[in-house]
Parts: structure tokens; C-alpha cells; sequence
């Protein structure tokens, strides 16, 4: 799993028939190179902009969200309330 930033949504109105009713948010993780990346993740969980989040990523994204026959890369499987370590750069 990684630790990533909600900061922003995506609108879809097309998409594939296994998607209908997702909602996409855009989250933000910090690279091993202390770059910052951006990648959409389903959000099923009710996630808001400006909360640190669980993502989790390839197979085990489409199984946390129920959908094994989705094309879903990556999810957004918990919000985090706090932790030790987590920092505030991200």
C-alpha cells in the first residue's frame, strides 16, 4: 500500500460499464525520488480533498473495491486518521 494526498476529482461521464458509480479522485504520492506523482483512484471509502489516504495498487486495488473485472489500477481503501511518522511533506 502507499500514502498519498487527495487533491482533486475527476467527472467522467463516459467510462467503462464496470466503472458506473465510481468516483475518481486524484492523489498525489511521493516517489522514492522525492518527486511527486499523480494517479487516479477509485474511491470507495468517501475520501475529501486535503485527507492522507491508503492506495492500494494493481490486483489488490480491483479486490478491496469488489470489482476483480474492473479495469482499476489503483484505490483508495482507507482514510488515515494519524500516525507516527507519516510527516506533513506530502
Amino acid at each position: 500500500m502507499l500514502i498519498g494526498k487527495v487533491t482533486g476529482s475527476v467527472v467522467s461521464t463516459r467510462k467503462n460499464e464496470k466503472l458506473v458509480g465510481s468516483k475518481f479522485m486524484i492523489v498525489e504520492i511521493k516517489e522514492e525520488t522525492a518527486q511527486m506523482k499523480k494517479i487516479v483512484a477509485v474511491d470507495n471509502v468517501g475520501a475529501g480533498i486535503g485527507e492522507l489516504v491508503l492506495v492500494a495498487t494493481g490486483s489488490a486495488a480491483r479486490i478491496g473495491c469488489g470489482e476483480e473485472k474492473a479495469p482499476i489500477d489503483a484505490a483508495i481503501v482507507g482514510i488515515i486518521d494519524s500516525g507516527q511518522g507519516l510527516g506533513q511533506e506530502i
